[in-house]
């Protein structure tokens, strides 16, 4: 089934405590528009009196400290109607006031943390089943997520990985994520931690997925589940191992190093599109 939603995934760049003071720009250029703005300006498009923001922290080891800085920063963008919907448990995403919000939500916004604990908390949920089916039924409803908010959304996500000089078979833990987008894996602060190998692993061991390498201040808008449309400041790498030919990550044990021949690399950035199903780029003739 074709979601009729849209989904932004978002690569970061908002560390604990420092949101307003210099984390929120999405873009470091003139005319600078923070990640709040360009979630708003979808929102916008859709006629509405009041426009309705649900905020999930529950990736965040800090949630009531951040819920401030977030309400405030979309009332700078112009947006009133914010509130946080609070999962801390099993018995919070059967929550019926919760999940009668999500059906009145326009956006639901997941903040960065822990993907791996935000996935355990929401897996298999009435909560999740009622954001999954308005993503999926209406074509006014956006998700979005930052940092472990944008690496938990689909299917497969890294759920741990260490970063060293040379990849070992057991540097890297996949798991089960919230489902809403299939064929693909997420990793974030792409090109300032240093991610690339761990995604490749990632991807060298699912070969039908396409990583997707966000960097920080950067984010892709996907419309169709297909249609990825990148905006902010840095970029995208995108790594494909339709194609990869000879390969131990099944084989090697122990501390023999992992290798892996015929990655296909793409990069992409602000004004140039990707089609995610199809692994093609689309550059816009404004670039």
């Amino acid at each position: 089934m074709i979601p009729k939603g849209k989904l932004i995934i978002i690569g970061g760049h908002e560390e604990k405590g420092e949101l307003r003071s210099q984390n929120l720009k999405i873009y470091k250029k003139k005319n600078a528009q923070t990640h709040f703005e360009i979630l708003g300006s979808l929102i916008l498009n859709i006629r509405r009196a009041h426009h309705i923001i649900e905020i999930i922290a529950s990736a965040s080891s800090i949630p009531e400290k951040m819920e401030r800085l977030y309400i405030e920063s979309y009332k700078d963008a112009g947006f009133t109607h914010v509130a946080f919907i609070k999962v801390e448990n099993e018995k919070d995403a059967r929550n019926e006031a919760s999940i009668k919000r999500i059906k009145s939500a326009h956006a639901v916004f997941f903040t960065g943390g822990d993907q791996k604990k935000l996935v355990g908390l929401f897996a298999g949920t009435p909560l999740l089943a009622a954001i999954s089916s308005k993503y999926h039924n209406d074509k006014n409803f956006i998700v979005a997520g930052t940092s472990a908010g944008a690496m938990a959304i689909p299917e497969l996500i890294i759920a741990g990985g260490l970063i060293r000089e040379v990849l070992y078979k057991r540097d890297i833990k996949i798991g089960k994520g919230l489902a809403l987008i299939a064929g693909i894996i997420v990793d974030t602060h792409f090109i300032k931690r240093g991610r690339f190998a761990r995604l490749a692993h990632a991807v060298a061991l699912n070969p039908a997925c396409l990583g997707i390498g966000l960097g920080e201040d950067t984010a892709l808008i996907i419309s169709e589940g297909n249609n990825a449309k990148c905006i902010g400041s840095g970029m995208v790498v995108l790594i494909d191992g339709s194609e990869i030919n000879a390969n131990n990550t099944e084989s090697a044990s122990g501390i023999q190093p992992i290798v892996i021949e015929n990655l296909k690399v793409s990069i992409i950035a602000e004004g140039s599109n990707y089609l995610l199903n199809e692994r093609k780029m689309q550059i816009s003739a404004t670039i």
